[in-house]
Protein backbone atom coordinates (compact mmCIF):
# COMPACT_ATOMS: atom_id res chain seq x y z
CA UNK A 1 0.00 0.00 0.00
CA UNK A 2 1.25 3.50 -0.88
CA UNK A 3 0.55 5.77 2.07
CA UNK A 4 0.87 9.54 2.35
CA UNK A 5 0.70 11.07 5.84
CA UNK A 6 -0.36 14.68 6.42
CA UNK A 7 1.17 16.00 9.65
CA UNK A 8 3.80 13.27 9.79
CA UNK A 9 6.22 14.86 12.27
CA UNK A 10 3.98 14.81 15.34
CA UNK A 11 4.88 12.07 17.82
CA UNK A 12 1.70 10.08 17.19
CA UNK A 13 1.73 10.37 13.39
CA UNK A 14 5.46 9.68 13.20
CA UNK A 15 4.82 6.52 15.19
CA UNK A 16 2.15 5.46 12.72
CA UNK A 17 4.56 6.16 9.86
CA UNK A 18 7.22 3.91 11.38
CA UNK A 19 4.74 1.13 12.11
CA UNK A 20 3.30 1.34 8.59
CA UNK A 21 6.80 1.10 7.14
CA UNK A 22 7.58 -1.92 9.33
CA UNK A 23 4.34 -3.50 8.09
CA UNK A 24 5.69 -3.33 4.53
CA UNK A 25 3.92 -0.24 3.20
CA UNK A 26 5.50 2.48 1.05
CA UNK A 27 5.30 5.58 3.28
CA UNK A 28 5.93 9.26 2.71
CA UNK A 29 4.46 12.43 4.17
CA UNK A 30 4.66 16.13 4.87
CA UNK A 31 4.54 18.62 7.71
CA UNK A 32 5.29 22.26 8.41
CA UNK A 33 8.16 21.46 10.75
CA UNK A 34 10.37 18.91 9.04
CA UNK A 35 13.62 19.11 10.99
CA UNK A 36 15.80 16.92 13.23
CA UNK A 37 15.50 14.87 15.30
CA UNK A 38 12.12 13.68 13.98
CA UNK A 39 13.05 14.17 10.33
CA UNK A 40 16.25 12.14 10.66
CA UNK A 41 14.44 9.39 12.58
CA UNK A 42 11.82 9.04 9.86
CA UNK A 43 14.32 9.24 7.02
CA UNK A 44 16.40 6.54 8.71
CA UNK A 45 13.34 4.28 8.31
CA UNK A 46 13.28 5.01 4.57
CA UNK A 47 10.34 7.44 4.79
CA UNK A 48 10.45 10.35 2.34
CA UNK A 49 9.51 13.73 3.78
CA UNK A 50 8.27 17.00 2.31
CA UNK A 51 8.38 20.35 4.06
CA UNK A 52 5.07 22.18 3.77
CA UNK A 53 1.62 21.10 2.67
CA UNK A 54 1.85 21.43 -1.10
CA UNK A 55 -0.67 19.60 -3.28
CA UNK A 56 1.99 18.54 -5.77
CA UNK A 57 3.68 16.45 -3.09
CA UNK A 58 0.84 13.93 -3.22
CA UNK A 59 0.79 11.26 -5.91
CA UNK A 60 -2.80 11.10 -7.25
CA UNK A 61 -2.43 7.31 -7.40
CA UNK A 62 -1.77 7.01 -3.67
CA UNK A 63 -3.73 4.21 -1.97
CA UNK A 64 -4.43 6.05 1.27
CA UNK A 65 -3.90 9.47 2.82
CA UNK A 66 -3.64 9.40 6.62
CA UNK A 67 -4.71 12.75 8.06
CA UNK A 68 -3.31 14.03 11.33
CA UNK A 69 -5.55 15.98 13.69
CA UNK A 70 -3.46 19.13 13.16
CA UNK A 71 -4.83 19.31 9.59
CA UNK A 72 -7.79 21.63 9.01
CA UNK A 73 -9.97 22.57 6.07
CA UNK A 74 -8.19 25.09 3.91
CA UNK A 75 -4.92 23.19 4.08
CA UNK A 76 -3.77 23.03 0.42
CA UNK A 77 -2.84 19.37 0.56
CA UNK A 78 -6.13 18.43 2.22
CA UNK A 79 -8.13 20.44 -0.30
CA UNK A 80 -6.34 18.52 -3.07
CA UNK A 81 -7.22 15.21 -1.42
CA UNK A 82 -10.89 16.22 -1.25
CA UNK A 83 -10.97 17.64 -4.77
CA UNK A 84 -9.43 14.50 -6.29
CA UNK A 85 -11.58 12.22 -4.13
CA UNK A 86 -8.53 10.40 -2.83
CA UNK A 87 -9.13 7.84 -0.07
CA UNK A 88 -8.34 9.33 3.34
CA UNK A 89 -8.64 8.26 6.96
CA UNK A 90 -7.64 9.44 10.42
CA UNK A 91 -4.49 8.07 12.05
CA UNK A 92 -6.34 6.21 14.83
CA UNK A 93 -8.74 4.59 12.35
CA UNK A 94 -5.93 3.43 10.06
CA UNK A 95 -4.05 1.99 13.02
CA UNK A 96 -7.15 0.19 14.26
CA UNK A 97 -8.03 -1.32 10.89
CA UNK A 98 -4.56 -2.35 9.72
CA UNK A 99 -2.54 -3.07 12.88
CA UNK A 100 -4.72 -3.51 15.96
CA UNK A 101 -7.54 -5.65 14.56
CA UNK A 102 -6.00 -9.00 15.51
CA UNK A 103 -3.89 -7.84 18.46
CA UNK A 104 -4.34 -7.94 22.24
CA UNK A 105 -4.49 -4.19 22.76
CA UNK A 106 -3.40 -2.81 26.12
CA UNK A 107 -4.42 0.86 26.25
CA UNK A 108 -3.44 3.48 28.81
CA UNK A 109 -5.86 6.40 29.23
CA UNK A 110 -6.14 9.30 31.65
CA UNK A 111 -5.40 12.99 32.00
CA UNK A 112 -1.95 12.46 33.53
CA UNK A 113 0.74 9.82 33.47
CA UNK A 114 -0.20 8.14 30.18
CA UNK A 115 3.25 8.29 28.62
CA UNK A 116 5.10 7.06 31.70
CA UNK A 117 2.59 4.29 32.44
CA UNK A 118 2.55 3.14 28.81
CA UNK A 119 6.35 3.07 28.79
CA UNK A 120 6.43 1.11 32.05
CA UNK A 121 3.96 -1.43 30.68
CA UNK A 122 5.92 -1.82 27.44
CA UNK A 123 9.15 -2.29 29.38
CA UNK A 124 7.65 -4.93 31.69
CA UNK A 125 6.34 -6.89 28.69
CA UNK A 126 9.66 -6.46 26.91
CA UNK A 127 11.58 -7.68 29.97
CA UNK A 128 9.25 -10.70 30.10
CA UNK A 129 10.17 -11.42 26.45
CA UNK A 130 6.67 -10.72 25.12
CA UNK A 131 8.12 -8.46 22.34
CA UNK A 132 5.10 -6.13 22.30
CA UNK A 133 4.25 -3.64 19.61
CA UNK A 134 3.71 -0.14 20.93
CA UNK A 135 2.92 3.46 20.16
CA UNK A 136 3.86 5.97 22.85
CA UNK A 137 3.67 9.77 23.00
CA UNK A 138 7.27 9.92 24.16
CA UNK A 139 10.56 8.04 23.98
CA UNK A 140 11.34 5.52 26.75
CA UNK A 141 15.09 5.65 27.34
CA UNK A 142 15.26 1.85 27.60
CA UNK A 143 14.00 1.43 24.04
CA UNK A 144 15.10 4.64 22.30
CA UNK A 145 12.05 4.69 20.01
CA UNK A 146 8.41 5.70 20.41
CA UNK A 147 6.81 3.05 18.19
CA UNK A 148 7.25 -0.39 16.64
CA UNK A 149 4.99 -3.04 15.20
CA UNK A 150 6.25 -5.78 17.52
CA UNK A 151 5.26 -9.41 17.61
CA UNK A 152 1.67 -10.60 17.99
CA UNK A 153 -0.37 -10.67 20.03
CA UNK A 154 0.48 -7.76 22.35
CA UNK A 155 0.25 -4.10 21.37
CA UNK A 156 0.49 -1.32 23.96
CA UNK A 157 -0.83 2.13 23.10
CA UNK A 158 -1.02 5.48 24.80
CA UNK A 159 -4.74 6.17 24.49
CA UNK A 160 -5.25 9.88 24.01
CA UNK A 161 -8.64 11.52 24.53
CA UNK A 162 -7.89 14.25 21.97
CA UNK A 163 -9.96 14.18 18.77
CA UNK A 164 -9.06 11.94 15.82
CA UNK A 165 -9.27 14.37 12.87
CA UNK A 166 -11.16 17.40 11.62
CA UNK A 167 -13.74 15.00 10.15
CA UNK A 168 -13.86 12.66 13.16
CA UNK A 169 -14.29 14.46 16.48
CA UNK A 170 -14.36 11.27 18.54
CA UNK A 171 -11.46 10.78 20.91
CA UNK A 172 -8.60 8.79 19.40
CA UNK A 173 -8.99 6.01 21.94
CA UNK A 174 -12.47 5.12 20.69
CA UNK A 175 -10.82 3.37 17.72
CA UNK A 176 -8.49 1.10 19.68
CA UNK A 177 -10.93 -1.41 21.24
CA UNK A 178 -8.60 -2.56 24.02
CA UNK A 179 -8.81 -5.88 25.79
CA UNK A 180 -6.90 -4.38 28.71
CA UNK A 181 -7.58 -0.77 29.68
CA UNK A 182 -5.75 1.31 32.29
CA UNK A 183 -7.61 4.38 33.56
CA UNK A 184 -5.09 6.47 35.48
CA UNK A 185 -7.17 9.53 36.37
CA UNK A 186 -9.66 11.96 34.90
CA UNK A 187 -9.65 15.76 35.10
CA UNK A 188 -10.62 18.67 32.91
CA UNK A 189 -8.18 19.37 30.08
CA UNK A 190 -8.14 20.17 26.36
CA UNK A 191 -10.37 23.22 26.68
CA UNK A 192 -10.06 23.78 22.92
CA UNK A 193 -12.25 20.75 22.17
CA UNK A 194 -14.08 19.89 25.40
CA UNK A 195 -16.52 22.45 26.86
CA UNK A 196 -16.46 20.89 30.32
CA UNK A 197 -15.49 17.85 32.37
CA UNK A 198 -18.77 16.07 31.59
CA UNK A 199 -17.89 16.05 27.89
CA UNK A 200 -14.61 14.27 28.66
CA UNK A 201 -16.36 11.81 30.96
CA UNK A 202 -18.72 10.96 28.11
CA UNK A 203 -15.81 10.09 25.80
CA UNK A 204 -14.29 7.91 28.53
CA UNK A 205 -17.66 6.21 28.93
CA UNK A 206 -17.68 5.46 25.21
CA UNK A 207 -14.20 3.98 25.63
CA UNK A 208 -15.38 1.75 28.48
CA UNK A 209 -18.18 0.51 26.23
CA UNK A 210 -15.62 -0.88 23.77
CA UNK A 211 -13.80 -3.14 26.27
CA UNK A 212 -15.03 -6.77 25.97
CA UNK A 213 -16.54 -8.65 28.91
CA UNK A 214 -13.55 -11.03 28.95
CA UNK A 215 -11.13 -8.09 29.15
CA UNK A 216 -10.00 -6.06 32.15
CA UNK A 217 -10.19 -2.44 33.32
CA UNK A 218 -7.46 -1.30 35.71
CA UNK A 219 -8.50 1.94 37.38
CA UNK A 220 -7.22 4.27 40.07
CA UNK A 221 -9.18 3.52 43.23
CA UNK A 222 -9.36 7.08 44.57
CA UNK A 223 -10.39 8.97 41.43
CA UNK A 224 -14.02 9.97 41.85
CA UNK A 225 -14.38 11.10 38.24
CA UNK A 226 -13.38 7.65 37.03
CA UNK A 227 -15.81 6.09 39.48
CA UNK A 228 -18.62 8.31 38.19
CA UNK A 229 -17.71 7.41 34.61
CA UNK A 230 -17.85 3.68 35.29
CA UNK A 231 -21.19 4.12 37.04
CA UNK A 232 -22.61 5.21 33.67
CA UNK A 233 -22.18 1.58 32.65
CA UNK A 234 -19.45 -1.02 32.73
CA UNK A 235 -19.52 -4.54 31.28
CA UNK A 236 -15.97 -5.58 32.07
CA UNK A 237 -14.23 -6.81 35.24
CA UNK A 238 -12.50 -3.98 37.09
CA UNK A 239 -9.46 -4.11 39.36
CA UNK A 240 -8.24 -1.13 41.34
CA UNK A 241 -4.87 0.26 42.28
CA UNK A 242 -3.34 3.06 44.26
CA UNK A 243 -5.42 3.50 47.39
CA UNK A 244 -6.50 1.85 50.61
CA UNK A 245 -8.91 -0.96 49.82
CA UNK A 246 -7.64 -1.46 46.28
CA UNK A 247 -6.40 -4.80 44.90
CA UNK A 248 -2.94 -3.40 44.05
CA UNK A 249 -1.34 -1.17 46.66
CA UNK A 250 2.11 0.19 47.53
CA UNK A 251 3.75 1.12 50.79
CA UNK A 252 6.43 3.77 50.45
CA UNK A 253 9.65 2.65 52.09
CA UNK A 254 11.22 5.99 51.24
CA UNK A 255 9.27 9.24 51.26
CA UNK A 256 10.31 10.12 47.71
CA UNK A 257 8.89 6.87 46.26
CA UNK A 258 12.28 5.57 45.13
CA UNK A 259 11.72 2.45 47.23
CA UNK A 260 8.36 0.81 47.89
CA UNK A 261 6.73 -2.52 48.59
CA UNK A 262 3.94 -3.92 46.43
CA UNK A 263 0.83 -5.42 48.02
CA UNK A 264 -1.48 -7.63 45.95
CA UNK A 265 -4.82 -8.69 47.39
CA UNK A 266 -3.62 -7.87 50.89
CA UNK A 267 -0.34 -9.80 50.61
CA UNK A 268 3.06 -8.15 50.24
CA UNK A 269 4.64 -9.62 47.11
CA UNK A 270 7.95 -7.78 46.86
CA UNK A 271 9.92 -4.55 46.95
CA UNK A 272 11.11 -2.15 44.27
CA UNK A 273 14.09 0.19 44.32
CA UNK A 274 14.15 2.28 41.18
CA UNK A 275 15.27 5.55 39.56
CA UNK A 276 11.91 7.34 39.55
CA UNK A 277 10.43 9.44 42.35
CA UNK A 278 6.99 10.60 43.46
CA UNK A 279 3.86 8.85 44.64
CA UNK A 280 2.33 9.38 41.22
CA UNK A 281 5.03 7.26 39.57
CA UNK A 282 4.51 4.52 42.17
CA UNK A 283 0.84 4.48 41.15
CA UNK A 284 1.85 4.39 37.48
CA UNK A 285 3.98 1.33 38.27
CA UNK A 286 1.09 -0.42 40.05
CA UNK A 287 -1.16 0.12 37.03
CA UNK A 288 1.47 -1.29 34.69
CA UNK A 289 2.06 -4.32 36.92
CA UNK A 290 -1.69 -5.04 37.06
CA UNK A 291 -2.11 -4.81 33.28
CA UNK A 292 0.95 -6.93 32.59
CA UNK A 293 -0.29 -9.52 35.09
CA UNK A 294 -3.43 -10.01 33.02
CA UNK A 295 -1.21 -10.49 29.95
CA UNK A 296 0.58 -13.36 31.64
CA UNK A 297 3.59 -11.61 33.22
CA UNK A 298 4.32 -12.85 36.74
CA UNK A 299 4.49 -10.32 39.55
CA UNK A 300 8.09 -11.29 40.26
CA UNK A 301 9.11 -10.61 36.64
CA UNK A 302 7.40 -7.20 36.73
CA UNK A 303 9.16 -6.30 39.97
CA UNK A 304 12.50 -7.34 38.44
CA UNK A 305 11.86 -5.11 35.43
CA UNK A 306 11.08 -1.88 37.30
CA UNK A 307 14.57 -1.15 38.72
CA UNK A 308 15.91 -1.35 35.15
CA UNK A 309 13.44 1.24 33.85
CA UNK A 310 15.25 4.47 32.93
CA UNK A 311 12.22 6.77 32.58
CA UNK A 312 10.94 8.67 29.55
CA UNK A 313 12.59 11.62 27.87
CA UNK A 314 11.17 14.96 29.08
CA UNK A 315 9.82 13.44 32.30
CA UNK A 316 12.09 15.04 34.93
CA UNK A 317 14.95 14.40 32.54
CA UNK A 318 18.23 15.81 33.80
CA UNK A 319 19.54 17.98 30.96
CA UNK A 320 22.77 18.84 32.71
CA UNK A 321 24.55 20.15 35.78
CA UNK A 322 26.71 23.24 35.93
CA UNK A 323 28.21 24.99 38.94
CA UNK A 324 26.35 22.64 41.26
CA UNK A 325 23.00 23.54 39.65
CA UNK A 326 20.88 20.75 38.14
CA UNK A 327 18.59 21.59 35.20
CA UNK A 328 15.60 19.33 34.48
CA UNK A 329 13.25 19.14 31.52
CA UNK A 330 9.69 18.15 32.39
CA UNK A 331 6.60 17.89 30.19
CA UNK A 332 4.15 18.73 33.01
CA UNK A 333 1.81 21.54 31.97
CA UNK A 334 -1.42 20.83 33.88
CA UNK A 335 -1.66 22.04 37.51
CA UNK A 336 -2.11 18.53 38.91
CA UNK A 337 0.89 17.19 36.99
CA UNK A 338 2.97 20.17 38.11
CA UNK A 339 1.98 19.65 41.74
CA UNK A 340 2.73 15.92 41.97
CA UNK A 341 5.99 16.26 40.03
CA UNK A 342 7.28 18.96 42.38
CA UNK A 343 6.10 17.01 45.42
CA UNK A 344 8.15 14.03 44.25
CA UNK A 345 11.23 16.18 43.76
CA UNK A 346 10.80 17.86 47.14
CA UNK A 347 10.62 14.48 48.87
CA UNK A 348 13.81 13.47 47.07
CA UNK A 349 15.99 16.56 47.64
CA UNK A 350 14.77 17.76 51.04
CA UNK A 351 15.32 21.47 51.72
CA UNK A 352 17.34 22.29 48.60
CA UNK A 353 15.93 25.15 46.55
CA UNK A 354 13.50 24.34 43.72
CA UNK A 355 13.30 26.95 40.97
CA UNK A 356 10.45 26.41 38.50
CA UNK A 357 10.61 27.90 35.01
CA UNK A 358 7.16 27.59 33.45
CA UNK A 359 5.79 28.18 29.98
CA UNK A 360 2.05 28.23 29.26
CA UNK A 361 1.79 26.53 25.86
CA UNK A 362 -1.19 24.17 25.83
CA UNK A 363 -4.47 25.80 24.89
CA UNK A 364 -5.93 24.95 28.28
CA UNK A 365 -3.12 26.61 30.22
CA UNK A 366 -2.56 29.68 28.06
CA UNK A 367 -6.29 30.43 28.02
CA UNK A 368 -6.34 30.64 31.81
CA UNK A 369 -8.78 27.79 32.42
CA UNK A 370 -6.73 26.62 35.41
CA UNK A 371 -5.70 30.03 36.70
CA UNK A 372 -7.26 29.43 40.13
CA UNK A 373 -5.17 26.31 40.78
CA UNK A 374 -1.74 27.48 39.59
CA UNK A 375 -0.74 28.94 42.95
CA UNK A 376 -1.41 25.72 44.83
CA UNK A 377 0.26 23.62 42.11
CA UNK A 378 3.49 25.59 42.57
CA UNK A 379 3.53 25.64 46.37
CA UNK A 380 6.62 23.38 46.54
CA UNK A 381 8.70 25.83 44.48
CA UNK A 382 11.01 28.32 46.20
CA UNK A 383 11.02 30.57 43.15
CA UNK A 384 8.71 30.73 40.12
CA UNK A 385 9.71 32.24 36.79
CA UNK A 386 7.24 32.37 33.91
CA UNK A 387 7.29 33.28 30.26
CA UNK A 388 4.30 35.44 29.49
CA UNK A 389 1.74 33.52 27.40
CA UNK A 390 0.49 34.92 24.12
CA UNK A 391 -2.99 35.23 25.58
CA UNK A 392 -2.32 37.02 28.84
CA UNK A 393 -5.76 38.51 29.27
CA UNK A 394 -6.60 36.45 32.35
CA UNK A 395 -4.30 38.14 34.82
CA UNK A 396 -1.22 35.94 35.19
CA UNK A 397 0.87 38.83 36.49
CA UNK A 398 -1.64 39.57 39.24
CA UNK A 399 -1.85 35.88 40.15
CA UNK A 400 1.94 35.67 40.46
CA UNK A 401 1.93 38.69 42.76
CA UNK A 402 -0.25 36.73 45.19
CA UNK A 403 2.44 34.04 45.63
CA UNK A 404 4.41 34.01 48.87
CA UNK A 405 7.65 33.00 47.13
CA UNK A 406 9.53 35.27 44.67
CA UNK A 407 8.01 35.28 41.17
CA UNK A 408 9.14 36.82 37.90
CA UNK A 409 7.52 37.23 34.48
CA UNK A 410 9.41 37.65 31.19
CA UNK A 411 8.39 38.23 27.58
CA UNK A 412 11.50 36.68 26.00
CA UNK A 413 13.50 33.52 26.71
CA UNK A 414 16.91 35.23 26.36
CA UNK A 415 16.01 37.88 28.93
CA UNK A 416 14.66 35.20 31.23
CA UNK A 417 17.90 33.19 31.03
CA UNK A 418 20.11 36.24 31.58
CA UNK A 419 18.20 37.22 34.71
CA UNK A 420 17.85 33.68 36.05
CA UNK A 421 21.60 33.05 35.82
CA UNK A 422 22.18 35.85 38.34
CA UNK A 423 19.62 34.42 40.79
CA UNK A 424 20.85 30.81 40.85
CA UNK A 425 23.33 29.36 43.32
CA UNK A 426 25.02 26.01 43.86
CA UNK A 427 22.63 23.34 45.11
CA UNK A 428 19.61 24.68 43.20
CA UNK A 429 17.31 22.41 41.20
CA UNK A 430 15.87 24.18 38.15
CA UNK A 431 12.76 22.48 36.74
CA UNK A 432 11.77 23.71 33.28
CA UNK A 433 8.12 22.83 32.66
CA UNK A 434 6.67 23.05 29.17
CA UNK A 435 5.16 20.88 26.46
CA UNK A 436 7.12 22.72 23.75
CA UNK A 437 10.80 23.26 23.02
CA UNK A 438 10.64 26.51 25.05
CA UNK A 439 13.08 28.26 22.72
CA UNK A 440 15.93 25.93 23.61
CA UNK A 441 15.97 27.34 27.13
CA UNK A 442 17.59 24.28 28.73
CA UNK A 443 20.83 24.52 26.75
CA UNK A 444 20.82 28.31 26.85
CA UNK A 445 20.68 28.18 30.65
CA UNK A 446 23.38 25.53 30.90
CA UNK A 447 25.60 27.56 28.55
CA UNK A 448 25.02 30.67 30.65
CA UNK A 449 25.91 28.80 33.84
CA UNK A 450 29.02 27.34 32.24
Amino acid sequence: MRIYILGICGTFMAGIAQIAKQAGHDVMGSDMNVYPPMSTQLEAHGIKLFNGFEAQHIDPNVDCVIVGNVIKRGNPAMEYVLEKNLPYVSGPQWLAEHILRDRWVLAVAGTHGKTTTTSLLVWILEYAKKAPGFLIGGVPENLGISARIGTAPYFVIEADEYDSAFFDKRSKFIHYRPKTLILNNLEYDHADIFPDLEAIKQQFHYLVRTVPSHGLIVRHHQDLNLQATLEKGCWTPVVTFGGKGSLWQAQLLKADGSCFSVVHNGIEVGEVKWHLSGRHNVDNALAAIAAAYQAGVTISAALEALPLFKNVKRRMEVKGEKAGIIVYDDFAHHPTAIEVTLAGLRAKIGNARIVVVLEFVSYTMRSGVHKHTIKNALQMADMVICKRPEQDNWGLEKILQSFTQPTFLFDAVDNLVADLRKKLKSGDHVVVMSNSGFGGIHQKLLDALG
